[in-house]
């Protein structure tokens, strides 16, 4: 066998991840199917399945657009806010709440994108916190969130589809009614990646200064891409609402923010597959060491800490990069 020969068996792609790359979506979605089999419970794995939805939509602008926010816990709070208030103080049905939560998330952002893209690299950074904050104190300060105490009574016991009534009380019916909006969203993230929008958000992240010399609208992607990732994170937000019945002041603070941008790197940045991994370990290794002992924030710290030294891609990331997958 010539030395060519052997580089080519080296780099050839493993068919198992020639699949995945081929059918990401259903791949992804198979996997999520079986995922409270794969769990403590099912409440750890709903809480994955929403953050890893909140990790998609934020990758979106982080990952696929290379711009770092530290502002999106601002959509997930406004998206469990308004779903939460429309049907704990307004009777509003689930399905008119959550696609209002989706539609204020998108107007929010569009109103922080419409200030934050005239910045660039840190300064989007911090211009996006301090937006965030700005809304963390508005919805503070409105008698209908509840203050520091939260919102409560955010109760959706049922869901009638099809004159087919779903006890979503029961942990794995309520777990298979995210899943549904999970793999709506899925489905349309991996369409406007797969378009020529989504080539133009990379090509942004790749070379802004070349995109714009090609004749593409830098300013307007950015904000459409910004609109979107809100609305996917509005989405979550609604869905976490719903899930626990409440919605926490906490959601909309900075370290919710902080949470995703960790959960992005642990999983692998740029990567579709890459933001589902990251809230599935995540999530599980801070379920498992706070068990354990009151300070797992520690140990989480220093389990990121080694991935990240370790796994500068991501744990998604660097094995697709090791395995030679685009």
């Amino acid at each position: 066998m010539t030395t060519r020969t052997m580089t080519l068996d080296k780099t050839k792609t493993p068919a198992v991840f020639e699949a995945i790359r081929r059918h990401r979506v259903l791949a992804t979605l198979l996997f999520l199917f079986l995922l409270p089999w794969l769990t403590p419970n099912y409440s750890v794995a709903a809480h994955i399945l929403i953050f890893g939805l909140y990790a998609l939509g934020f990758n979106l602008i982080f990952g696929y657009m290379g711009m770092l926010s530290f502002g999106h816990s601002a959509f997930l709070g406004i998206g469990a806010y308004t779903a939460g208030i429309l049907i704990a103080q307004h009777a509003i049905t689930w399905w008119l709440a959550i696609p209002a939560a989706i539609i204020v998330s998108a107007a929010g952002a569009l109103v922080i994108g419409a200030l934050a893209i005239r910045t660039r690299g840190i300064y989007f950074a911090m211009v996006t916190l301090a937006l965030s904050q700005c809304v963390y104190f508005l919805i503070y300060q409105m008698p209908a969130s509840g203050g520091e105490n939260g919102l409560r009574g955010v109760n959706v016991p049922e869901v009638n589809l099809f004159g087919l009534t779903i006890d979503v009380l029961d942990p794995i019916n309520k777990y298979y009614f995210f899943f549904c909006f999970v793999a709506i969203s899925l489905w349309l993230i991996s369409r406007i990646l797969a378009s020529p929008f989504g080539h133009a958000i990379q090509a942004i992240r790749e070379n802004e200064t070349r995109t714009r010399a090609c004749g593409f609208n830098v300013e307007n992607t950015k904000l459409i891409t910004f609109v979107l990732s809100g609305a996917f994170c509005g989405l979550a937000g609604a869905l976490n609402g719903i899930n626990l019945s409440s919605v926490a002041i906490e959601t909309l603070h900075y370290e919710t923010s902080g949470l995703v941008v960790m959960i992005c790197l642990l999983g692998g940045m740029g990567t579709f597959f890459g933001p589902i991994v990251g809230a599935l370990l995540f999530l599980l290794i801070q379920d498992v060491f706070s068990l354990w002992t009151e300070h797992w924030q520690l140990y989480v710290g220093g389990i990121f800490i080694f991935f990240v030294l370790f796994f500068p891609k991501g744990v998604w990331g660097t094995i697709l990069e090791k395995l030679h997958v685009d």
